[in-house]
């Protein structure tokens, strides 16, 4: 059986597996266990609930989704979700690496929407981790209560098959819609990033989201959990 390139286990400096409070936080998630799939789901259930999903945080720098930044701020979107969730695979021992997708949100708020000025998701990400000789997709975007809010079934994972968002909520609406995938990448390419919201939302909005958050990094803060529901 192929192994993975060993680079899916070594630290970067965003993807901080050795950092010590991104070690210390995985070994106490997974406690006494020493099974990869265990563990896996332990840690992909931490991020999920434990940081919370934040559309409204900076950006535009490495140091925006450094694991034990997003780990002391405690919420977040997407993107440093995983890169936090790949630290701690790292850190446990299991090969982790991060992928990006283009999504279709049918159900987000109308404040999101307006600020972004699109219902498309432009690399949202995931992780695979490297279990029982195959890769498989965890995505921790959404906590547990803002699922409930807009009628979503919390995603569940299980280490053995890949966990992605659903298509439809539990009233039988749209809910997210796989347009496009990016590939998977040992590192968060943050360049790539910032050049793929320029092309889909406009340079001049996202220079704008750098200017507001370079004002007013943190007054945004827990905002997204008070808006509005939005149906397509």
């Amino acid at each position: 059986m192929d192994q993975p390139n060993p680079i899916y286990l070594a630290p970067t400096e965003i993807i901080e597996s050795t950092h010590p409070k991104v070690r210390d936080y995985a070994m106490e998630v997974v406690g006494t266990t020493n099974d990869p799939v265990d563990r896996a789901v332990r840690l992909y259930l931490a991020v999920r609930d434990g940081i919370r999903y934040d559309p409204y945080t900076p950006f535009h720098l490495p140091e925006h989704y450094r694991a034990s930044v997003v780990l002391e701020r405690g919420r977040s979107f997407c993107v440093p979700k995983v890169s936090l969730l790949c630290a701690l695979g790292r850190a446990c021992s299991i090969p982790s690496r991060v992928g990006f997708a283009t999504v279709k949100n049918h159900l987000a708020t109308k404040q999101l929407i307006d600020f972004l000025g699109s219902n498309v998701f432009v690399y949202h990400g995931f992780v695979e981790f490297y279990l029982e000789g195959k890769w498989v997709k965890a995505t921790p975007a959404f906590n547990r209560e803002l699922c409930e809010k807009h009628k979503v079934k919390p995603l569940e994972f299980n280490g053995r098959e890949d966990s992605l968002f659903h298509p439809f909520n539990q009233e039988n609406q749209k809910y997210m819609e796989y347009i496009e995938y990016h590939g998977t990448f040992a590192d968060i390419p943050v360049d790539q990033i910032v050049a793929a919201w320029n092309e889909a939302y406009g340079k001049e909005r996202v220079d704008g989201w750098i200017k507001m958050f370079a004002q007013r990094e943190d007054t945004l803060s827990g905002v997204f959990e008070r808006e509005d529901v939005w149906r397509e």
